[in-house]
């Protein structure tokens, strides 16, 4: 009996532009590609619906007889495990789940309840993303990108993506960006990291921050070797005079136009005191302006950064205003602190190019402030709507903080914060509690206010109304 060993076949299809590849094992030819092919689609690397190549393509790429491809093709149509149609070729049957599919869906317990309606932060409403006029600016960026763009970029990001920043920044939020001065980045994580490397190899070792935030920044912080103490807020935002108490601190981050999550803005005094101490101290302000184009009282403030570049870290993102899958986000760095942001980046782009040359195109055919004031009009309606429902199912429940960004806090009775989040997990709402984004350092016992931080912003308008009744719903 002829024992064929072993033999690989990479094949492609040209009417779909897949590859095939099968490893031929058993007594003979025949015997060896009917089991590959049986093999391949039990295990899943054939999907149901895959088109196989042509018999007498698949014969010329192996080196064996056409009449053997035609008789294995036949035995697996008739085992069910393929399908054969006249102008549609050979292939694979809906038949049977392929085992990896089996594996990676099967159940062994009760499944979990999926959340209805999620309005945890961080999210927007994907479904307004301005899907027709990207695809447009990104028609136009293709067409006149030089052939460079195709390289692997400049670290600090394309000139044409820090030049439509420099103005629109300027324009819109006073900050003094030159486009030398600006970083490209992959998200404010990646230039918090980014920084927080500059800064511990500078010798830092301290970077204050508000005692209410994101956990995840923090954390960002501490894996690059420095500390982090807490600044107290209060109505006017953090207390930035409570920085020359602070000893060893080399910088301190803020979220000065809307501060997360507790919705306050920082006073004109209290920028001014972190100014003073940054100018004082040789220290920076790293200041996250994380949805500052979302004021719906009045026009934004402008950004700190305005008020001594040289001692101001800003960073902005598109992930609130466009999408996070963008991965695209800025830092405007004062000029004695560029090379060492440079370093800390390396010499490769680490944002997509072709995405930067879009939001270039984006903002300077004016796509992109058109785009803000729609979701700036939207987001208002939305929260106008929270407030309003809440003043008739729960007058006791008070919606604080500005007029602004993406969330509200809506501040509950003492000891019911706990109580409101598992109710809202009951009916398959997702949000968060203020205690979710206290400081490890704070002390404990110290007293709170319980409250939710509800993003609006998260849902489709669709399910807005569905989502803003449930909340209402679960309100102690």
């Amino acid at each position: 009996m002829m024992n064929f060993q072993t033999n690989s076949a990479t094949e492609s299809l040209f009417g779909t532009g897949v590859d095939l590849h099968l490893e031929l094992r058993g007594p003979g030819l025949r015997a060896g590609l009917t089991g590959a092919l049986r093999e391949a689609v039990r295990s899943g690397r054939l999907t149901p619906g895959t088109r196989l190549p042509a018999s007498r393509t698949l014969a010329a790429d192996l080196g064996i007889a056409r009449s053997t491809v035609t008789e294995c093709y036949a035995e697996l149509v008739a085992e069910g495990w393929l399908t054969a149609q006249q102008g549609s070729g050979t292939r694979v049957a809906q038949r049977a789940t392929p085992r990896r599919a089996a594996a990676r869906t099967g159940q062994t317990g009760p499944q979990r309840r999926r959340p209805t309606h999620g309005l945890l932060p961080g999210a927007a409403d994907f479904a307004e993303f301005p899907r027709p006029q990207w695809l447009a600016a990104a028609r136009r960026a293709l067409t006149v990108a030089p052939h460079d763009a195709f390289g692997y970029g400049d670290p600090l990001g394309r000139v044409e993506l820090r030049t439509a920043l420099a103005d629109y920044l300027s324009r819109v939020r006073g900050v003094y960006a030159e486009p030398e001065r600006i970083i490209i980045c992959s998200g404010f994580h990646h230039g918090l990291t980014l920084t927080a490397r500059a800064l511990k190899a500078r010798g830092e070792r301290a970077v204050a921050v508000e005692a209410y935030g994101l956990g995840l920044y923090r954390t960002l912080l501490t894996d690059a070797g420095l500390s982090i103490p807490p600044l107290p807020i209060d109505e006017h935002g953090a207390r930035t005079d409570d920085l020359a108490s602070l000893g060893g601190v080399g910088a301190v981050l803020l979220t000065p136009a809307h501060q997360f999550p507790t919705g306050v803005a920082l006073s004109p005094e209290r920028r001014a005191v972190a100014i003073d101490w940054a100018r004082t101290t040789g220290g920076l302000v790293l200041e996250d302006d994380y949805d500052g184009e979302f004021r719906y009282d009045r026009k934004p403030v402008g950004a700190v950064q305005g008020l001594d570049p040289d001692r101001v870290v800003y960073f902005g993102t598109a992930s609130k205003s466009l999408a996070p899958a963008l991965r695209v986000a800025w830092m405007v760095v004062p000029g004695h602190l560029l090379p060492d942001i440079t370093a800390a980046k390396g010499r490769v782009e680490t944002v997509s190019v072709l995405e930067q040359l879009t939001l270039a195109e984006f903002i300077t055919s004016g796509a992109f402030d058109r785009h803000v004031r729609s979701r700036r009009q939207s987001y208002r309606r939305r929260r106008d709507q929270l407030v309003a429902a809440l003043a008739q199912s729960a007058p006791d429940i008070r919606v604080s903080g500005m007029a602004a960004g993406l969330q509200a806090v809506l501040e509950l009775p003492p000891g019911t914060e706990s109580w409101a989040l598992q109710a809202a997990a009951r009916q398959g709402l997702m949000v968060s509690g203020m205690a979710e984004f206290r400081h490890e350092e704070l002390d404990r016992r110290a007293a709170t206010q319980d409250a939710l931080v509800v993003n609006y912003s998260a849902v489709s308008d669709s399910a807005w109304e569905g989502a803003l009744n449930t909340l209402c719903s679960v309100m102690p």
